[in-house]
């Protein structure tokens, strides 16, 4: 027998209310995607609410409720210590983060990270504070041309991101740094997700320009995952966008890279219409890293109506017995106090051309829901996290 398909869309930071403890988190009132319609007295969601958003969030400007939904829906509650990417996509597929990972936005990094990664590399740091990528490189990139030292920073995000010039710190060099920054950054007292190498070239203030030579050294996830499931049993585990970083690699078979959610949206298009047995796992950041942290809703907004276009098309090209699940990992609430995620409640909507009778599922505890889901439906081994819901689809 053949194996299924799933095509799982995470659109990063789509939350659709603040989670039952978000005063924990200082969210309380977070609503990124009611906000981002409130933006423009509306929004124009056709896919997403057809399959259910509405009947999920009715409160938002918009959105209405169906009763012949298109597919099944439901609300999932993170259940881990943490609000952030990392934490959500590995719950997402079955795991349960006890030791949330550390940010370091408002304080920038300890002076003790800072002296350690000199130490090693010989260089003095500039910057250490929370900022857009292309806009440190602008105010600080002359100065490190002039020093050799190198632009140290973070973001919202549980990150510390490296910028050197490439003809200033080869690329080798700058790698070797970050793998030394990744090594004292895995375990207390800092525990963070990511170490970035952001390369970059140019004349000077004007010129400068990030390369494709990134490079990510993140942790591996805490345990066994949904992909790694998938993976051992023989079947593909197709990963678009950020998710190979996400997971480091593991139970991962096949990374597709892009640049922006449309062509992320085209990528999964094309992989539709070819032949493979598994799941393709997509996460869509422009909403994130774009909207949401940058505090533009109207620019948010754009993002969701296009997005739910691109749906449109895509659910048109899938096959009949194939799944097409829409889900999100954190919220980010573009109207919200600082730039930081928001602890809310995530949709989950299931799409199926056999589906009969798609309805409201309820609400769930853990994310993981959505891989107890996929253990079955897969036939792999599940997690303990999560509640499996396939004796509900029909």
């Amino acid at each position: 027998m053949n194996k299924p398909r799933t095509f799982v869309i995470v659109c990063d930071s789509v939350g659709i209310g603040a989670a039952s403890d978000a005063k924990a988190f200082n969210d309380e009132g977070a609503h990124t995607l009611k906000h981002t319609a409130m933006a423009k007295q509306g929004i124009d969601l056709p896919h997403l609410n057809a399959g259910g958003l509405g009947n999920l969030a009715p409160e938002v400007p918009g959105l209405s409720l169906v009763s012949e939904a298109q597919a099944y829906h439901a609300i999932l509650e993170e259940v881990s210590a943490g609000k952030d990417t990392m934490t959500g996509h590995w719950e997402l597929m079955g795991l349960h983060i006890e030791t949330p990972f550390r940010t370091f936005t408002d304080t920038g990094f300890p002076p003790a990270l800072l002296q350690a990664i000199e130490r090693f590399s010989g260089r003095q740091t500039l910057g250490n504070i929370a900022a857009s990528g292309t806009e440190i490189i602008e105010q600080l990139g002359e100065e490190h041309l002039r020093t050799g030292a190198l632009i140290v920073y973070t973001s919202a995000d549980s990150v510390l991101q490296i910028a050197a010039h490439e003809e200033c710190v080869p690329l080798e060099e700058l790698y070797r740094i970050c793998a030394y920054a990744r090594d004292l950054t895995k375990h207390e007292p800092y525990v963070l997700g990511r170490v970035i190498a952001r390369p970059f070239i140019g004349a000077g203030k004007g010129s400068f320009k990030r390369t494709a030579n990134r490079k990510d050294y993140a942790l591996k996830p805490y345990g066994k995952t949904l992909l790694d499931e998938l993976k051992q049993s023989g079947q593909e585990v197709i990963a678009l966008g950020k998710i190979d970083d996400i997971f480091d690699g593991e139970g991962i078979t096949r990374s597709i890279k892009h640049a922006t959610n449309e062509e992320g949206m085209l990528n999964l298009m094309t992989l539709a219409q070819t032949s493979f047995e598994g799941l393709a796992f997509i996460n869509l950041v422009d909403f994130d890293a774009l909207y949401g942290h940058r505090r533009d809703p109207l620019g948010y907004h754009r993002a969701l109506e296009s997005f739910d276009a691109q749906l449109g098309e895509f659910l048109t090209l899938v096959n009949d017995e194939d799944w097409v699940i829409v889900t999100a990992d954190h919220g980010n609430d573009p109207t919200h106090h600082g730039t930081d995620h928001t602890r809310e409640w995530v949709p989950l909507l299931i799409y199926s051309k056999s589906f009969k009778e798609a309805k409201h599922l309820g609400r769930y505890r853990s994310f993981a829901t959505l891989s107890q889901t996929l253990a079955t439906r897969h036939g792999v081994q599940a997690s303990p996290h999560g509640t499996d819901l396939t004796t509900l689809l029909k």
